[in-house]
């Protein structure tokens, strides 16, 4: 049984584990990549629902995971494939929820429960099975309304790395970046070795001094789940490191992150973006990306003008906006190297139109040690 926040419910099968799970119910609509998104950190917290009708075709390997494990607090489908087919499969997904302990529901009409949470807005749900199926109405929709809003959530701690770590950089090394991990996925850190940096990768909770006392080269917060107003601490350590003059760079909660450091505010979108299909303009060549997007929650700034940093970082302006419902996208610092955007541009899996700002974060790296070579040579 999914029982929604407002009451709705629907019937169908157990799929993955049996029993309770609650968390707030979205959509995803990308046709493929669905290993991608049940692994993807920002998801945490959430119960997926997939648009596309056919899920588990292609099977689950270990190459295709985007972290350690699956996030997701649940996940349902229309129609869960019987046979996994494909020669770069090791498992089913079945196997994977199983083996997780991902509660999840097929079978049912996700259709029509996409409508309704792009009508009624995102909201609290739970999938009950098992034993739990038998519990009475009235008691499996008090479960879910007791349930965790996402709204005023910090879930940093909950998909940070412990630990430390670093990635050596392929090829020439141009410097080291500083990567808090917010829920960070296993592609982004690929992306930013391949662009020659040495990536290191922070705990969610180090302080400004500790990153400025490993002199990066430059500075990136990842995605992540949760409520960007619930994470004054990652506010407070992005200001000093950039009043530090490091740059950097954001994504998704990042970008978020960075609008918040600037002094805008943020809030929560009805239904959020979801899903590998999603047109967004880059105001600079006015070309149109299709992008990949995880996120309930967006930065409150006109999308037209140059405006002031209310927090003292000099000018700004929206770099990129939805074509959908005009959302901002991506912000661009006019007197600081940074920018960030909302959209994952290492898109796994999804399209690639927006690999070019890793391009973008290389070339203020080199050019801030070109500038830096030339000084020395002037000296």
């Amino acid at each position: 049984m999914l029982v929604l926040e407002d009451g709705s419910r629907y019937v169908g099968r157990a799929y993955g584990s049996e029993g309770q799970t609650l968390g707030e119910i979205v959509f995803a609509t990308g046709m493929t990549g669905y290993q991608e998104t049940l692994t993807d950190p920002s998801y945490a917290g959430q119960i997926v629902l997939m648009t596309a009708p056919h899920i588990g075709n292609t099977g689950a390997n270990d190459e295709d995971m985007e972290s350690r494990k699956i996030w997701v607090s649940g996940f349902v489908v229309r129609e869960p494939a019987r046979v996994a087919s494909n020669h770069r499969s090791t498992r089913t997904l079945d196997a994977d929820l199983n083996a997780g302990g991902i509660v999840g529901i097929s079978g049912i009409d996700t259709r029509a429960i996409t409508r309704r949470i792009r009508s009624a807005g995102a909201m609290r749900s739970g999938i009950f099975s098992g034993d739990t199926f038998g519990l009475s109405d009235g008691e499996q929709l008090e479960r879910v309304r007791a349930g965790a809003s996402m709204r005023g959530r910090n879930l940093s701690d909950d998909v940070s790395t412990v630990e430390p770590f670093s990635i050596p950089p392929v090829g020439e090394r141009i410097g080291s970046v500083a990567v808090l991990d917010l829920g960070v996925k296993t592609s982004t850190l690929n992306f930013l070795a391949e662009r020659g940096f040495e990536v290191l990768v922070l705990p969610q909770s180090v302080t400004a001094e500790h990153v400025l006392s490993l002199k990066p080269s430059a500075l990136f917060f990842s995605n992540g789940p949760g409520d960007p107003a619930a994470s004054d601490k990652h506010v407070t350590l992005l200001r000093e490191v950039l009043r530090a003059g490091v740059p950097y760079f954001g994504i998704c909660f990042g970008n978020q992150l960075l609008g918040r450091a600037l002094g805008f505010g943020t809030y929560k979108l009805p239904f959020g973006h979801r899903g590998i299909n999603q047109p967004v303009l880059d105001k600079t060549t006015g070309k149109v990306e299709i992008t990949s997007q995880n996120h309930g929650f967006a930065v409150d700034m006109p999308i037209e003008g140059v405006l002031e940093s209310k927090a003292g970082f000099g000018k700004v302006e929206v770099s990129h906006y939805s074509l959908n419902d005009q959302v901002v996208e991506g912000i661009r610092c006019l007197d600081i190297d940074a920018f960030s955007v909302q959209y994952h541009p290492e898109a796994a899996a999804g399209p690639h139109d927006a690999n070019y700002l890793f391009d973008r974060f290389r070339d203020v790296v080199v050019a801030r040690n070109a500038a830096a070579a030339d000084a020395g040579e002037t000296k």
